[in-house]
């Protein structure tokens, strides 16, 4: 719900033109004007121009059958590198040179070794499997998804043979019910979204701050695994100041993972961990809180206020807090608290079924990626705009807020010519380039490693 405070967008008044004609341009003005900004133009492009995107951004390699490729639906990577884009012309100050946001979207899978499976997630934990009546994507990602199988088939599951023969037995809508009540990343292939329009909501909002309290934001990062992590680093790169808080007994579980991928998103960040099962590291991380200037999250609103930790309250009471809540499908209730994750909210948001018929997975957990690009742009903006405001992205809305982004445009065809992958557009003929892994600046600091240096500074009780 919209708070009643009458206040104007964070860029109304800026006057912005983009002078390059790439579609990834009109992609930057459409986000800067859904916050105010007027932005011109002079877009010159065509369907040749999304395909180049397409073929360079490294998602061609992620997306399709086993044995052949293809490129995706409408303009993902050109909406990706123009949010990148618009975050950079906020950021200024020649921050974030070379980064290119259609090749962030792929990147992880240069790091873990990802290929396309088809109807199997590139990471292996996601399946598109057929109902009675319809295709769902089912993302056992946790060992705790396994356990709640039983309940949800109402039998023993032992694989993932017996998971598709049993869903094959049931309606689309009892899946998702059952699935949602228990926990589950459970998700319809949506052949559209409701959602698409919007890509951002707000849920709360204070009076801005008069003016910005320094240069540069302080960032409180209470996020893990990807798309709040690669939000924060981008912010970091842009000049922020990140401190990533955990949870001394459930620390980000991406610390599990590839080593080279985390020290990537958590380089140059400090690293707090409090005791958020006792009061007093409750009261720190509160304390903490009250001096950002911007916190992302990526948790369930009922995950927060288990902490007693209430954001809405929080953007009242800190002046000029900008507060990003990346979500699975909202804050608002029933959706609130379903649990997704980026290949079942990529599902849900329509890009497996606008992928293929059957649906077939696009990308690696792509609604990851385009919501902390997203998220970084956004806290950018509202930061800049005098924060007091606590904004709701969810993984889903994102997506499909990207498939809306030229959703009807002609596809290249991917084809083998001279050995190599090559996406052919009418008469072009387009290298399809693999995912690509920048390097880490610097290994990220050790767990906890600022928790005292931090209390000191902001004189938090020990």
């Amino acid at each position: 719900m919209n708070s009643p405070i009458d206040r104007k967008l964070p860029l109304k008044g800026r006057e912005i033109s983009l002078d390059s004609s790439a579609i990834s341009a009109e992609y930057s003005a459409r986000l800067l004007r859904s916050l105010g900004a007027t932005v011109e133009t002079r877009g010159d492009f065509s369907g040749l121009d999304v395909a180049r995107d397409w073929a360079s951004s490294g998602l061609v390699s992620l997306t399709g059958y086993p044995t052949t490729p293809m490129q995706g639906p409408a303009a993902i990577p050109s909406a990706a590198r123009g949010a990148l884009d618009a975050l950079k012309l906020l950021a200024g100050q020649n921050k974030l040179v070379g980064l290119d946001g259609a090749a962030l979207l792929s990147e992880r899978a240069a790091f873990l070794g990802l290929e396309r499976q088809g109807q199997i997630s590139a990471n292996g934990s996601c399946r598109l499997l057929s109902a009675t009546d319809g295709w769902i994507a089912l993302n056992l990602a946790r060992d705790t998804d396994w356990s709640l199988l039983p309940a949800w088939l109402e039998s023993p599951v032992l694989t993932w043979s017996t998971v598709t023969r049993k869903v094959r037995q049931k309606p689309v809508s009892l899946l998702l019910e059952r699935g949602r009540l228990l926990g589950l990343p459970v998700a319809p292939t949506a052949t559209a979204c409701a959602s698409s329009e919007s890509w951002y909501s707000i849920a709360a909002q204070a009076a801005p701050a008069l003016a910005n309290r320094g240069l540069h934001p302080l960032v409180v990062d209470l996020s893990s695994l990807w798309a709040g992590p690669l939000c924060t680093h981008l912010l970091s790169l842009a000049g922020a100041r990140v401190i990533k808080v955990e949870s001394v007994k459930r620390p980000d579980g991406a610390r599990r993972g590839n080593t080279g991928f985390y020290d990537l998103l958590n380089a140059g960040k400090q690293s707090v961990a409090f005791d958020l099962s006792a009061d007093s590291g409750r009261g720190q991380l509160l304390s903490l809180l009250a001096k950002a200037d911007i916190v992302l999250e990526g948790s369930r609103p009922r995950a927060l206020q288990q902490l007693g930790i209430d954001a809405r309250a929080l953007v009242e009471q800190v002046p000029g807090l900008t507060w990003i809540s990346i979500t699975g499908y909202g804050r608002a209730d029933p959706m609130a608290n379903w649990v997704a994750f980026g290949d079942d909210a990529a599902a849900a948001a329509g890009v497996t079924a606008a992928t293929a018929t059957p649906p077939l997975f696009c990308g690696d957990a792509l609604a990851d990626p385009l919501a902390g690009i997203h998220a970084a742009f956004a806290a950018m903006a509202f930061w800049q705009g005098g924060g007091g405001v606590l904004v709701d992205i969810s993984l889903r809305d994102i997506a499909a807020h990207c498939l809306s982004f030229y959703p009807g445009v002609n596809r290249g065809l991917v084809a083998m010519r001279r050995g190599e992958w090559r996406l052919v557009y009418n008469d072009c003929e387009l290298e399809v380039k693999f995912p690509a892994m920048r390097r880490p600046a610097s290994p990220a600091v050790a767990f906890g490693s600022d928790t005292q240096a931090i209390l000191n500074e902001f004189h938090i009780p020990c």
